[in-house]
């Protein structure tokens, strides 16, 4: 890593400890890079994983750490079959993150593109680290157009977490302080203005812990169509870009049945009142410097059939506010793609 973190966290470690280091995870994990880095861990019998890096890194430990301990294939144990094998106990697994978005630290589940071109989740209580480390000085060199994707990333686990219909006070709660320290207080976009903001990077990155706390009562649909557009291994696509570009469209298609909790979104989030949320957010994705739609992104109207299908049968899709289908799920991606 050019920026130095690695050898930090390397120095940092007791003499004792031997380290085998895999430093080819891809933007968006794949199943070729968890086989890849497995049999390193195998090849030098290492005993342990440290994920150290965003949430890609973070995904891969957990997919090394589950298939260095399971056997058979990684889309064997993936949510969207019904027959998925069981997850058991996986090798011991630390979580370091470099950005504040994903939460994967604290989250159950692993996202990984299968050798078959589906994006698809891993999920088990198995899969959640043993041990997170948080430390916002390590998200001080992140570039403002990551430290925006990701922040969005954390705002969306929120927003999505306390509109899902599942009945969690306490994560919706969760869900809410988060999105009061990350866009209520400011912060996220005082982090984008200044890396060196030493108190807005802590903000959030606990944010993005909490949103990931938050989110054990799942997404929705936001997460499913961007599952869907980050399959493309050509574009390439960022994760938290695209649910800051999908989130409008959808508050839009859920606002009549989730009405009640925007308002208390728009109160945590210091909205002038009666602002209208995916308004605000479009607002907000504007000033981060965030595109304004799926095409912007590379994402055209031929991919629409595909990505609605894929999107579908995700597993963020069942925790949606309003029943989802491919049919529902190509208007929206016709809305996001010139929006």
């Amino acid at each position: 890593m050019t920026s130095g973190l690695l050898n930090r966290l390397t120095e940092t470690l007791p003499r004792e400890v031997h380290t085998t280091i895999f430093d080819e995870t891809p933007s968006n994990p794949d199943e070729m890079a968890v086989v890849a880095a497995t049999g390193l861990y195998q090849d030098n019998d290492c005993d342990g994983v440290i994920a150290f890096g965003g949430g890609s890194s973070l995904d891969l430990g957990k997919a090394v750490a589950l298939m260095a301990t399971h056997d058979g294939k990684l889309s064997n144990y993936t949510t969207h079959q019904a027959d998925a094998a069981p997850i058991g106990r996986v090798a011991p697994l630390i979580a370091i993150p470099t950005t504040a978005g994903t939460g994967s630290e604290v989250a159950r589940a692993s996202v990984i593109i299968l050798n078959s071109g589906e994006k698809r989740i891993v999920s088990s209580s198995n899969l959640i680290p043993k041990l997170a480390i948080l430390d916002p000085e390590l998200t001080l060199s992140l570039p403002p157009i990551l430290t925006a994707a990701t922040g969005m990333d954390a705002v969306t686990h929120c927003i999505e977490a306390i509109c899902s219909p599942v009945d969690n006070p306490n994560a919706e709660a969760i869900g809410l302080d988060g999105l009061a320290r990350s866009i209520g207080t400011g912060a996220l976009l005082r982090a984008v203005a200044d890396g060196t903001d030493r108190e807005a990077r802590a903000d959030m990155m606990k944010a993005s812990t909490q949103g990931a706390m938050a989110f054990s009562k799942g997404l929705g649909a936001v997460h499913a169509m961007s599952h869907a557009c980050g399959k493309d291994q050509t574009l390439k696509l960022h994760h938290g870009m695209l649910n800051a570009v999908l989130l409008p469209p959808v508050l839009r298609y859920n606002r009549g049945v989730a009405s009640e909790k925007y308002q208390r979104i728009s109160q945590v989030m210091r909205l002038p009142e009666g602002q209208d949320l995916a308004s605000a957010i479009e607002d907000l994705n504007s000033q981060l410097g965030l595109p304004e739609s799926l095409a912007q992104m590379g994402i055209t109207s031929a991919m629409i059939s595909d990505l609605a299908s894929h999107a579908e049968t995700d597993m963020c899709s069942a925790t949606n506010p309003l029943p989802m289908d491919r049919h529902r799920y190509a208007e929206l991606f016709e809305k996001a793609l010139c929006s």
